[in-house]
């Protein structure tokens, strides 16, 4: 069973990739490696729902599909998300099932390489027709102090050079939809 899980997020344009990358290795953040990542989303009557089907790059091994549904504010700061991760067997299959009955709504195909620092994911994303994005997502778990994971995620902020102008209050889904 998906229990709910909650996290604290930001999203920025990446102000430079290899600074990013040497100010993630500066931070002593651990490398987990380069993905491909396809979300797709459906049109749903709340929040957002999206099947994400990822490669581990270099290896081409798969890594577990999943189904995501989450809810979250739009807003370029520090911002709750509340998600349920279900591992999906055969990606394929429910994407043609929930594309039948729900409708696609949009494609993500991005390219991230994901860094721990404490409980929090630092992906460097590169997004197929939107450009480079950094995002972190401190995981929130039962009975953690909420003003740790925002103090977590305001140090990385300020340490990657995320300034309020590079801030990004949609996702890339809005952004792609926006865009055409």
């Amino acid at each position: 069973m998906s229990r709910p899980r909650r996290n604290v997020e930001l999203k920025a344009r990446d102000p430079s990739r290899e600074a990013s990358l040497d100010k993630c290795a500066a931070l002593g953040a651990r490398d987990i490696g380069a993905l491909w990542q396809r979300d797709t989303y459906f049109v749903v009557p709340a929040g957002r729902l999206k099947l994400r089907e990822q490669r581990l790059l270099g290896a081409g091994a798969p890594v577990r599909d999943e189904l995501i549904q989450y809810a979250r504010e739009d807003e370029a700061a520090a911002r709750d998300s509340r998600y349920r991760v279900v591992e999906v067997g055969d990606a394929e299959g429910l994407r043609a099932a929930l594309a039948a009955a729900l409708g696609v709504r949009v494609e993500v195909v991005k390219r991230r390489r994901l860094f721990l620092w404490e409980s929090v994911r630092i992906h460097l994303d590169t997004v197929d027709g939107l450009g480079e994005f950094v995002e972190l997502e401190s995981v929130v778990e039962p009975g953690d102090d909420d003003a740790e994971h925002h103090a977590r995620v305001a140090f990385l902020r300020e340490r990657l050079g995320l300034t309020d102008a590079r801030l990004v209050a949609a996702g890339y889904a809005d952004l792609l939809e926006r865009r055409d």
